[in-house]
């Protein structure tokens, strides 16, 4: 008798690092619940994959549960929550609506998608979320970033605890910026408030690199694949920085 197919589910899965990310699960036998907002995204995405499965939720409202645990094909080896957040601005000018609504979707939207999945984990199984180098390092421009992601960080460790005795482990991947279009919006402000460029605020930020190079969508990539392996347990409750060199403190 075959063995199950187990699933990953992405949300974020049509952005620039989730499409990269569902390309590697299928590429390794997996299958792959992609969840996103847009259904016309989602279509281009399953037109590329023909083993994707589309879920259009808004992974900011409580309805999401209930549209991703409907659509679930079968047991699930990993989540991966890596939706964007909106850029809002530095801490002094952010609208503090766009703070909260970063909260909502970066801590709501990964316990949402716990929740919707729950009954689906088994032992070692991942709940992986996608941070960044904002929650680790901050910044006076890019405070729903820096916030949504540093809440993350306590989230996982609380989610490492809660499902532990489960044999269900948690992991924070914390990339460094990408060269994106949503990165050159967090430029874009930044060369605002310096009166300078969007390239000379691209250059700069390379160069917080120790090798001068933003993170690349297949590192984060690697990343998630390598959290596959039995070996990863030990890392739960962890986060791994895959920021190219641009942490400063310690730990």
């Amino acid at each position: 008798m075959a063995a199950t197919k187990e699933w990953v589910v992405v949300v974020g899965a049509t952005g620039a690092f989730g499409s990269v990310m569902v390309e590697r699960f299928l590429a390794r036998g997996l299958g792959v619940l992609a969840v996103a907002r847009s259904a016309s995204s989602l279509a281009e995405l399953a037109a590329k994959h023909p083993g994707l499965v589309p879920c259009a939720a808004d992974i900011s409202d409580d309805a999401s549960i209930a549209v991703i645990k409907a659509a679930l094909p079968g047991p699930v080896r990993m989540v991966v929550h890596g939706p964007g957040v909106a850029v809002g601005g530095g801490v002094l000018t952010i609208d503090t609506r766009a703070l909260v609504d970063a909260v909502n979707i970066k801590v709501g939207g990964f316990l949402r998608l716990v929740r919707a999945v729950d009954g689906h984990l088994q032992a070692n199984s991942r709940l992986v979320a996608i941070g960044g180098h904002y929650g680790f390092e901050p910044t006076a421009y890019a405070a729903a970033a820096g916030v949504g992601n540093a809440a993350l960080v306590n989230v996982v460790r609380q989610m490492s605890l809660a499902y532990g005795e489960r044999g269900i482990t948690a992991h924070l991947v914390a990339p460094g910026p990408a060269d994106t279009e949503r990165l050159r919006r967090v430029a874009a402000d930044r060369a605002k408030m310096l009166g300078t460029t969007v390239e000379a605020v691209m250059d700069s930020m390379r160069a917080e690199s120790s090798i001068g190079a933003f993170t690349e969508p297949g590192q984060v990539a690697w990343a998630l694949e390598m959290l596959l392996a039995p070996e990863a347990s030990a890392m739960t409750g962890s986060s791994l920085m895959l920021d190219s060199g641009r942490r400063r403190g310690l730990p």
